[in-house]
């Protein structure tokens, strides 16, 4: 008898096939039959007029910090995720001394958007070396599974301390570090990640660790790995990251992945409609590594990257003198205030005229209307500012504010960091070097809300637009990332294979709105997102989520690589 009987779906395998109507006998963690069971399962999961397909892989996340505190991974847990790779761009909280774990957190604090008080609360330290960080995760109860890589910024300060900031690495740092990294990958991290992104800053905005590291270091450490993947975050432009970079460009990160033999793989999501260069030297790149033997793969949005703007989170007028004491208050008064017309006229003149960027000691810019929309609805269309304000017949700021007045200060707003027209979009993804699993879930938690970039691929690409099957969608969600990073067992629905499974509503699927929630530690903010139409997730054969609520199972597991 089967554990576990899903009946009566449709199921997308994963293979890029055509979908066909089967049964999907589980027991324990692994498939154990597909095609019509007669038998009844110990419990049965009723899947008529669903879809049923593996459970989906998160290739760039960050939830490194939020493990320690939330383990049923919220939100990826109502996306349909069943794995999540962390430790990106070089951000990982070990290797660690404990009389250092201050510059651990220096690294991490800015990019995740999680204060160093908040980690302080919600991690407790229990390791220093690699190999004893992923024996306390592999003990870490978890619903999702977690596969993670060991990052440079972690590493570099681990064997040089405060020096890691501000200086090259002596032979005897090196020999540190390669040891360390070594001792991790025999351990089963899943590779190595760096930063080189010009983004990538401390809380105090001096360039995280490994970004002082030069080229040299880059490559011995890769050099050395013998397995696994290296990661590594860029800049728009990768000719401004760093003398060698400017230098010979993205030759050497081709050089690199030739002579290494190792697997190298970084974001592709950079870029606009108007600058489309950007994309498509990375697009050229995968190519030209290919035919020079090498092995590199790019990572792909779904959607345009934005940042969530609302009166519950922030506003692109925070740091303005007369608004910060504006947004100090609490909302109730806020919102009293804005319905005031003489209160209401004088912000509305900082926000027009006010001194943006370096006059108020920030980075602060004036907003552009044009790349700022109106987030009404879960999947496009959404409209811009400057559109809605032209119809009104009312200024961009005005509209703004009585857009949220509307909605009693509730609504988001998006504002465009990278923008692709759909087209592009579309070529992105389709590049057969390009695996749509770039998240960034965990990272920049008050911010950006992108854990639902798999429900927006289903819901928008395949439902609303029809540009991709359901068949090509899942497979870039599922095997495509499961051979990537080499987890075997997983990405394919197949008999032998372990039993990570959703069922969803084909017509039905769509990312919710995001929320704003106080859940951090101590309370500190952070946005949140649920997804409709996902009816249950499954984990190494276990329930997760039904109906969008947890079962109190657990089941999820630290993927360790095979040395």
């Amino acid at each position: 008898m089967h554990d576990i009987v899903i009946r009566g779906g449709t199921v997308v395998d994963g293979s890029g096939l055509p979908a066909f109507p089967a049964d999907i006998g589980i027991t324990g963690d692994v498939i154990t039959a597909i095609g019509r069971i007669r038998s009844e399962g110990r419990r049965e999961i009723d899947a008529r007029g669903k879809i049923v397909s593996p459970g989906f892989i998160d290739g760039h996340a960050h939830v490194d910090a939020q493990i320690n505190w939330d383990p049923l991974g919220t939100s990826s847990c109502w996306q349909g995720v069943t794995t999540l790779v962390m430790g990106n761009c070089g951000f990982t909280l070990a290797p660690s001394r404990a009389d250092a774990r201050g510059l651990v957190v220096r690294n991490l604090e800015r990019a995740e958007d999680i204060s160093a008080a908040a980690m302080a609360q919600g991690i407790e330290w229990k390791w220093e070396t690699f190999p004893e960080y992923l024996d306390v995760l592999d003990a870490l109860p978890k619903g999702l599974n977690h596969a993670v890589y060991m990052g440079h910024s972690a590493l570099r300060t681990w064997a040089m301390g405060s020096r890691a900031f501000e200086e090259q690495a002596s032979d005897d740092d090196m020999a540190l570090m390669l040891g360390q990294l070594r001792a991790g990958l025999d351990a089963g991290a899943i590779g190595f990640s760096t930063s080189r992104s010009i983004n990538h800053e401390t809380s105090d905005d001096k360039p995280v660790a490994s970004r002082v590291g030069d080229w040299n270091e880059v490559r011995a450490l890769v050099n050395s790995m013998g397995g696994g993947v290296f990661e590594l975050a860029i800049s728009n432009d990768m000719r401004n990251l760093d003398p060698d970079l400017r230098r010979a460009g993205t030759a050497l990160l081709k050089d690199l992945a030739v002579e290494s033999g190792i697997p190298l793989t970084f974001g592709t999501v950079m870029g606009t409609v108007s600058n489309p260069d950007v994309w498509r030297s990375h697009l050229r790149l995968l190519d030209e590594t290919a035919a020079a033997g090498g092995v590199m793969f790019g990572q792909s949005h779904s959607r345009d990257v934005t940042v969530l703007l609302s009166f519950r989170s922030n506003l692109p007028f925070d740091k303005l003198p007369l608004w910060k004491q504006f947004r100090a208050q609490p909302l109730d008064a806020q919102r009293a205030q804005l319905r005031d017309p003489a209160i209401r006229a004088r912000l509305e003149e900082e926000a027009n005229n006010g001194p943006y960027g370096r006059a108020i000691g920030t980075e602060a810019r004036a907003p552009k209307w044009q790349s700022i929309y109106y987030y009404d609805q879960p999947l496009p269309p959404h409209r811009s500012i400057a559109e809605i304000a032209a119809e009104r017949g009312t200024s961009p700021v005005a509209t703004f504010i009585d857009l949220a007045l509307e909605s009693d200060l509730e609504c988001f707003f998006q504002q465009y960091i990278d923008r692709f027209d759909r087209d592009s979009l579309e070529e992105i993804m389709r590049h057969p070097r390009t695996i749509m699993t770039f998240s960034d879930t965990g990272a920049h938690v008050g911010q950006i809300s992108d854990c639902s970039i798999f429900a927006h691929m289903l819901g928008y690409w395949v439902r609303q637009t029809g540009r991709f099957t359901l068949e090509e969608a899942i497979r870039m969600m599922t095997l495509a990332p499961a051979r990537a990073w080499g987890f075997a067992d997983r990405g394919l629905l197949r008999p032998g294979m372990k039993a990570d499974v959703v069922v969803f509503d084909a017509a039905r699927i769509s990312p919710d709105m995001p929320q704003v929630v106080h859940d951090l530690p101590g309370g500190a903010r952070r946005l949140l997102q649920r997804a409709s139409g996902i009816e249950a997730v499954l984990v190494n054969g276990s329930v997760l989520m039904e109906h969008g609520e947890h079962s109190g199972a657990l089941p999820g597991r630290l993927l360790r690589r095979a040395a």
